[in-house]
């Protein structure tokens, strides 16, 4: 009667319904993993053509999950609704939340990787609404949490770079402070291509100087592709200098 399962892209409510219906019977039945599972598929049949449903469809599964103590399981279920809240609901905020509860199920059970690249989803939006001491907090940590891994460390300067930027959107004082406090903590930040430019963006700040700012910034991209995360933060910081046009051209 069912058939093959469709392809993700290709579900939809119909294909949502029945798993639905599935998931209850094996719930009244007590087969906890089973209907978890069927809630699961719910969701990603849901996802295109009701994505509000297949939030809900996810949250069950995941509260049977939690409930059963499988934190991780649930944690990758939390990624996957703020993945929805992102691109289908634009809900940020939402989005946000969630990529936190995952962040910290996946704490309670050690996954500090994982756990980063929750809280790195958290901070680049919580930069992006404002919310700077909230993205500064989360890249502090995540630098300082990379800095003695050897794989990772190289991370640890851009997660220092872009609490820097937040500080610098704030308050210049701030930033300079900062900065001198995250040299002492990872000397290998001393010597980056990012402290150079924030070096140069500083000064060329304290002189009010639009053209030296933007040529900082171009010589930086004409080696490091910037990103539209960087590029809206470093208008932000150009928009504070008097007269600024608000453009890096």
């Amino acid at each position: 009667m069912f058939g093959s399962v469709p392809e993700q892209s290709e579900c939809s409510a119909p294909a949502g319904n029945a798993f639905c219906q599935a998931a209850r019977l094996h719930m009244q039945l007590q087969n906890k993993l089973d209907s978890a599972t069927s809630f699961v598929d719910a969701g990603n049949a849901y996802k295109k053509a009701d994505p509000q449903e297949a939030i809900n469809c996810l949250n069950q599964a995941i509260d049977i999950y939690t409930d059963m103590g499988r934190f991780t399981i649930a944690a990758k279920h939390h990624i996957t609704i703020a993945e929805i809240y992102e691109s289908e609901l634009v809900d940020i905020e939402k989005a946000i939340a969630h990529y936190e509860q995952a962040a910290d199920y996946y704490k309670g059970e050690e996954s500090n990787s994982s756990a980063n690249k929750c809280l790195l989803k958290v901070g680049h939006y919580s930069a992006q609404l404002e919310q700077y001491q909230k993205a500064i907090e989360i890249y502090e940590q995540v630098a300082m949490s990379t800095m003695d891994n050897p794989l990772l460390k190289y991370n640890a300067k851009e997660y220092f770079f872009k609490a820097s930027l937040c500080h610098f959107i704030v308050d210049e004082l701030n930033a300079k402070l900062a900065i001198e406090k995250y040299e002492e903590m990872f000397p290998a930040f001393t010597d980056s291509r990012e402290l150079k430019l924030l070096k140069k963006l500083l000064e060329a700040h304290e002189e009010q100087n639009s053209e030296a700012f933007t040529e900082a910034v171009k010589e930086f991209d004409s080696v490091s592709r910037l990103d539209q995360w960087l590029t809206t933060m470093l208008l932000r910081i150009k928009k504070t200098i008097q007269g600024d046009a608000g453009d890096l051209k």
